[in-house]
C-alpha cells in the first residue's frame, strides 16, 4: 500500500535505499591514448582532468553493465522485485526495442514495467524524476533506476577531442515509497531543454533523418560528434541557472548543500560551476579523474565512489545537476540516508 498518511493529499515521496556502480575491468590510460592520437598525458590532464577511463570488450554492450549495476543496487536495497524498471542511457543495445526490458528480463524482474529514458548526459536527474513520478502517481512503490553509457561504441577513436573524455560505466539506485520528510527522499527537481542547440552535441547517422535519405552516412555522421566550446559555455551557465532554481524552490541556501554532485562532464566545467555558485570546491564529488565523461552513469557512480569513500554521511544535504545533448539540463536535492557501503565500483 501506498504510504501516504490516513487523510493526507500528499502522494508518496521516493526515497533512496539502495546504490551501486560498475565499470568495465578495462582500463584506458591517457598514455595508450597518446599514442594513437597527437598528444600526451599532461595536455589531457591540463583540459579535462582525467588520467584513465574503462571502456567495454569487444561484444559487450550496454546492458551488460547495467545488468551487472542493477544487480548490485537491488542487493544493496536488500530486495528482489520491483514494480518498474527504468535505464538512462544514450547508447542502448538496439535502436528497437529499448534497452531497459531486457536489462529487467536478465535481472528476474520480466513482467514488471520497463522503458528509457534518452536525455544524454542529463539522463540521470530525467530519469530520477521519472521514476520518482512512477511512485507519486502510485504506479509503482518500488522502482530500479540505472544510468549507463557505453559511449566507446559511438565515439571516433581517432577523433582526439572526445576520445580523451569519455567512458563507460553503469550506476543504479532503488527507489521506494515513502514520505518527503525522511532522509533519501528525492525532490524539488527542476528541468529544461533547447532543442535549438541540438547540433552542438549529437550522432548525425542511425536516425530517422539520416535512415530517410539516400546515400550511406560517412564516417563523421556515425560518430559522437560535440562542439566543445560553445558545449563547455553552455553547460557552466545551465548547470548553475538549474542549480539556484532548485535551491529557491526548496528555501535552500548555498551553505545548506553539504556535497554538489554534478554530471562529471570534466574537471574544468565542475569547477566552472562550483564557482559560478560560490560553492568551495571541496563540496565538489568528482571521480572523472579515474573514469572519465560516463554519460548518465556519471552521477550515480559518483554517488556510489563517495559512499564508498565514506565521504557521504547519513543526513548530510546533496545537490546534484546536469548538462547534456538535447541541449538538457537538470538538477535536484537530496538528503543523505543511511544506506549499507557499496560494494568497489572498480573490478
Amino acid at each position: 500500500m501506498s504510504p501516504t498518511v490516513a487523510g493526507s493529499c500528499a502522494p508518496p515521496a521516493a526515497v533512496l535505499c539502495g546504490l551501486a556502480g560498475r565499470v568495465p575491468s578495462r582500463v584506458v590510460t591517457n598514455e595508450q591514448l597518446a599514442r594513437r592520437l597527437d598528444t600526451d598525458d599532461a595536455w589531457i590532464r591540463t583540459r579535462t582532468g582525467i588520467r584513465q577511463r574503462h571502456v567495454i570488450d569487444p561484444g559487450q554492450a550496454t546492458s551488460d553493465l547495467a545488468v551487472e549495476a542493477g544487480r548490485r543496487a537491488l542487493a544493496s536495497a536488500a530486495v528482489d522485485s520491483v514494480d518498474a524498471v527504468v535505464v538512462a542511457t544514450t547508447t542502448p543495445d538496439h535502436t528497437c526495442p529499448a534497452t531497459a526490458p531486457a536489462v529487467a528480463a536478465r535481472l528476474g524482474l520480466a513482467g514488471a514495467a520497463a522503458f528509457d529514458v534518452g536525455a544524454v548526459c542529463t539522463g540521470f536527474v530525467y530519469g530520477l524524476a521519472s521514476a520518482a513520478g512512477l511512485i507519486a502517481a502510485g504506479v509503482a512503490e518500488r522502482v530500479l533506476f540505472i544510468g549507463a553509457d557505453t559511449y566507446s561504441t559511438i565515439v571516433d577513436p581517432l577523433d582526439r577531442a572526445n576520445a580523451i573524455i569519455f567512458g563507460d560505466g553503469a550506476g543504479a539506485v532503488v527507489l521506494r515509497a515513502g514520505h518527503s520528510d525522511e532522509p533519501g527522499a528525492v525532490g524539488y527537481f527542476d528541468l529544461g531543454s533547447d532543442g535549438g542547440q541540438e547540433d552542438l552535441i549529437m550522432v548525425a547517422a542511425g536516425g530517422s533523418r539520416q535512415r530517410s535519405r539516400p546515400g550511406e552516412p560517412g564516417r563523421a555522421e556515425r560518430h559522437f560528434a560535440m562542439r566543445g566550446k560553445e558545449v563547455y559555455r553552455h553547460a557552466v551557465t545551465r548547470m548553475a541557472e538549474s542549480a539556484r532554481a532548485t535551491l529557491s524552490r526548496a528555501g535552500w541556501k548555498i551553505d545548506d548543500v553539504d556535497h554538489f554532485v554534478p554530471h562529471q562532464a570534466n574537471l574544468r566545467i565542475l569547477h566552472s560551476v562550483a564557482d559560478d555558485l560560490g560553492l568551495p570546491r571541496e563540496r565538489c564529488a568528482t571521480h572523472v579523474e579515474s573514469v572519465g565523461n560516463t554519460g548518465a552513469a556519471s552521477i550515480p557512480l559518483a554517488l556510489a565512489d563517495a559512499a564508498e569513500s565514506q565521504v557521504l554521511k547519513p543526513g548530510d544535504r546533496l545537490l546534484l545537476t546536469a548538462f547534456g545533448g538535447g541541449l538538457t539540463w537538470g538538477s535536484c536535492l537530496l538528503t543523505w540516508p543511511t544506506l549499507p557501503r557499496p560494494e568497489r565500483t572498480m573490478p
